[in-house]
């Protein structure tokens, strides 16, 4: 598992999709945060916050997460060297959390550099260090969950199909729904009185609950649970791929 978890890394990093993953990411949340004028821009806000960050981010997941898992399975497929990849000493959920946990640190290393918009915000900050330390951590740690379940639904996405444009396609709809989704339908008249319940199925409540800066063991069973539940699909698909 460890060999192929390196390999997935390795080809990240081998072609320009690792880079172009990392610098996309920042462009475009440094275009919008400081540069581009706004109700994003910080500097034209006039308070010492990063919660257009947060709020910006979980948009540009939605893209960029599905464009890095779509070649998981999608391209193996295309190629015929799945059924290779299932005859070697591994277990189909051994090569889905290799894939998996390989595409999640190029998530996550995407995120390390946004550190440089804290200690910007906090130094900038009247007096400095005027910042919510606690609601920022808590927010860092919602988009670290909501690329965890990004990368679950992208994953799957890919295992679904041999066309990574369809695999990326799918993958963003899917990401899409289990973030705006519920909340869509709990605004239906219809739900009239369970809207409280619908919206908790979706993501987006939960992010929020977290980027408050409380961690609610409930928010954290929340990602986990749907995480596992996304991979524990993509494996039902690996099984049928036999």
């Amino acid at each position: 598992m460890w060999s192929l978890f390196i390999k997935e890394i390795s080809g990240f990093f081998s072609n320009i999709t690792g880079y172009l993953v990392i610098i996309v990411f920042l462009l475009i949340n440094s275009l919008l945060l400081w540069i581009i004028p706004g109700e994003y821009n910080i500097l034209d806000s006039g308070y010492a916050t990063l919660s257009p960050l947060f709020e910006i981010s979980p948009w540009v997941f939605l893209f960029l997460v599905p464009a890095i898992t779509m070649r998981s399975f999608a391209e193996e497929k295309r190629q015929g060297t799945l059924e290779l990849l299932l005859t070697r000493p591994l277990s189909e959920l051994q090569i889905i959390l290799a894939k998996y946990f390989a595409s999640f640190v190029l998530v996550v290393l995407s995120l390390l550099p946004t550190l440089i918009f804290y200690i910007s915000v906090y130094l900038l900050g009247n007096p400095q260090g005027n910042l919510d330390t606690g609601g920022t951590w808590g927010s860092y740690l919602g988009l670290f969950f909501l690329g965890a379940i990004y990368v679950a639904i992208g994953t799957f996405s890919s295992s679904l199909t041999d066309n990574q444009v369809v695999a990326f396609i799918l993958g963003t709809v899917m990401c899409l729904i289990m973030f705006m989704g519920f909340d869509i339908i709990a605004a239906l008249p219809i739900f009239s009185g369970y809207e409280q319940w619908i919206a908790y199925l979706g993501i987006r409540e939960h992010y929020q609950s977290i980027s408050r800066g409380i961690v609610d063991t409930r928010d954290v069973v929340y990602f986990i649970t749907i995480a596992a539940l996304f991979i524990f699909l993509t494996r039902e698909i690996m099984g049928k791929s036999k």
